[in-house]
């Protein structure tokens, strides 16, 4: 290759990597030449960021299963930059670019649309995902595919099928010259396939949607009613995400910000729904959760495992501590005579569990009310251990709140329940358990019990 065919396609290639340095690496031309070469042409050299080795580590990490705030932690970094990482934003100045086009200004917080032109090389979205290829994966192709290695081989070097290489290949050589960093920067460009959005055009769908809203209808009703009353109608289909993102991302510009006003909640912003995962723990000492219950307290089969709660009073400022064992359905109850802390209702459960004989102390499952932060305490003052339910899960404690339902009979909701002493609450206890129930063959709890004692 001649001295000006050379110069020519390295100042191509550095229109589209656009960094001296790279396109002179790629080519493998001097520095200094290359730099002379861009100077004399009117180009300028586009600084590269510095790659960020906690990045890499963080995505080592996401890939062998941690979780996004364990993995952040880790590494050191806030969950929103981990959360940003994942969703391949760029941050550059006062400004995140998302891989969909959109521009969120730090400051102004105003949210536009940016051209799906190529990016200049530091405002491409990197890829994420171990389906996806990485531009350190790609430049070991265009290393190894100049060494003459086979696609097979490239392949297991890589952790690739040979076909995965072949396409990458085919579909991004230009000139029998395979350039990692373009190729990287084109398959991240393509990804990014931003539909027009549905409301952000007048016509039928927008005046329905915008007409329901004014009425405070619910973004899932008017999807709902749209469904049933325009089924063969595409055009008249929108989901309940799509409404959301048009009252609320200005860029999607559907709907006038006016229009949140007439939601319920009147929020001129989402509120984040959090996982459970990334749910704050409410206890200093850690839970064991109801997942790592033995079988045997499932089925019902052993008797001594109890369900446990609070049925509280008028302005939840009075509470009686309920107990139901799980195969007999047998029922005890607390006095609480002053309020329902921790420490109070520890004080309660103590003594309650510590009246049954010794193979009736099995285990006590317990909802994640505060009520029971202090359950180490209880566990080392008992030995019996305590399981926590899920998250609005009432039914994982299905027989005690079954049984909270029969006392509110006694003990309606919205009075005060400090009244009833102790020796009422026995009396109450007395009647649950001469019940007869047909879970039970129609046998009393107090019978069943008697047969255990």
């Amino acid at each position: 290759m001649s001295f000006s065919e050379k110069r020519q396609q390295f100042l191509v290639l550095l229109d589209e990597v656009g960094n001296v340095g790279i396109a002179a690496r790629e080519l493998g031309v001097n520095y200094y030449t290359a730099r002379n070469w861009a100077r004399k042409a009117g180009k300028r050299s586009v600084r590269q960021p510095r790659p960020d080795s906690r990045q890499g580590e963080y995505k080592r990490l996401r890939e062998e299963g941690a979780s996004r705030r364990d993995a952040a932690q880790r590494v050191g970094i806030h969950e929103r930059t981990a959360q940003d990482w994942d969703h391949g934003v760029h941050h550059s100045r006062n400004s995140r670019f998302h891989p969909d086009g959109r521009r969120v200004n730090y400051s102004t917080g105003q949210v536009t649309m940016e051209s799906m032109t190529t990016p200049p090389p530091s405002q491409v979205p990197e890829q994420t995902g171990s389906r996806l290829l990485s531009l350190p994966e790609r430049e070991k192709i265009a290393d190894l595919t100049r060494l003459g290695w086979s696609l097979r081989a490239i392949g297991r070097d890589l952790g690739r099928s040979a076909s995965t290489i072949k396409r990458e290949l085919d579909a991004r050589t230009t000139g029998g010259v395979y350039l990692p960093y373009g190729a990287h920067r084109d398959a991240a460009v393509k990804r990014a396939r931003p539909k027009p959005a549905k409301l952000a055009q007048p016509g039928r769908l927008r005046e329905f949607v915008s007409d329901r809203l004014a009425q405070q209808w619910s973004p899932e009703q008017i999807s709902g009613v749209l469904s049933r009353d325009h089924a063969g109608d595409e055009s008249m289909q929108v989901s309940t995400e799509t409404i959301y993102q048009a009252i609320y991302v200005q860029a999607r510009g559907g709907l006038k910000r006016a229009v949140v006003d007439a939601l319920r909640t009147g929020r001129t912003r989402r509120k984040p729904h959090r996982s459970p995962g990334h749910r704050t723990s409410r206890f200093v000492d850690p839970m064991i959760m109801i997942s790592d219950r033995p079988a045997d307290v499932e089925d019902r089969a052993v008797p001594g495992h109890w369900e446990g709660d609070l049925i509280v009073g008028a302005g939840n400022q009075s509470a009686i501590v309920t107990l139901v064992e799980r195969s007999t359905r047998y029922v005890m109850l607390g006095h609480l005579p002053s309020d329902h802390t921790a420490e109070a209702v520890r004080d309660v459960l103590v003594p309650l569990i510590g009246s049954l004989p010794a193979h009736l102390r099995g285990s006590l499952t317990w909802d994640q009310g505060s009520e029971m932060a202090d359950h180490k305490a209880f566990r080392i003052a008992t030995n019996v251990p305590v399981y926590f339910c899920d998250p609005a899960a009432p039914w994982q404690r299905g027989s005690n709140e079954n049984t909270n339902g029969l006392l509110r009979q006694y003990f309606p909701k919205g009075t005060d329940l400090s009244i009833h002493g102790p020796e009422d609450l026995e009396h109450v206890a007395q009647k649950l358990n001469g019940r007869p129930r047909k879970t039970l063959g129609w046998d009393t709890p107090a019978e069943r019990l008697l047969q255990l004692v």
